[in-house]
């Protein structure tokens, strides 16, 4: 179990960051899917860089990133995905697109941010 039963999750609670990363992309993977979206891949991984999720959403192929906080202390999440990390996003997604078979040009980059809970979708966020 990677938390205990308690109507809050703290990180406290948690082994690892990996652990708390896991939970809120297992967290999003849910919400995308009640919203339509088609899950491709998960933590796709090239030596420069990762993207959380790679989903179909209608005619998108969209490159979704997923930041996860127990409590709004510092900023909201969403916000962590500053212009670094996005031209890093971009990069790799960029190189997925060059090595898989899909011909769709129709792409989209998305933000999951998730407070405890809570779960806010930013469709093309970037």
């Amino acid at each position: 179990m990677l938390f205990k039963k308690t109507n809050r999750v703290n990180k406290k609670d948690f082994v690892s960051t990996k652990q708390i990363g896991e939970f809120g992309e297992k967290l999003a993977i849910k919400y995308l899917k009640k919203q339509g979206y088609k899950i491709i891949c998960t933590n796709y991984k090239i030596k420069y860089g990762e993207i959380d999720i790679i989903a179909k959403d209608d005619v998108f192929t969209v490159f979704i990133e997923v930041k996860y906080r127990s409590k709004n202390l510092y900023g909201l999440p969403s916000e962590a995905v500053d212009k670094r990390k996005q031209q890093k996003i971009r990069a790799v997604a960029s190189q997925y697109l060059l090595n898989c078979d899909d011909d769709n040009l129709l792409v989209r980059f998305d933000v999951v941010e998730i407070i405890d809970k809570e779960i806010h979708l930013y469709k093309a966020a970037f």
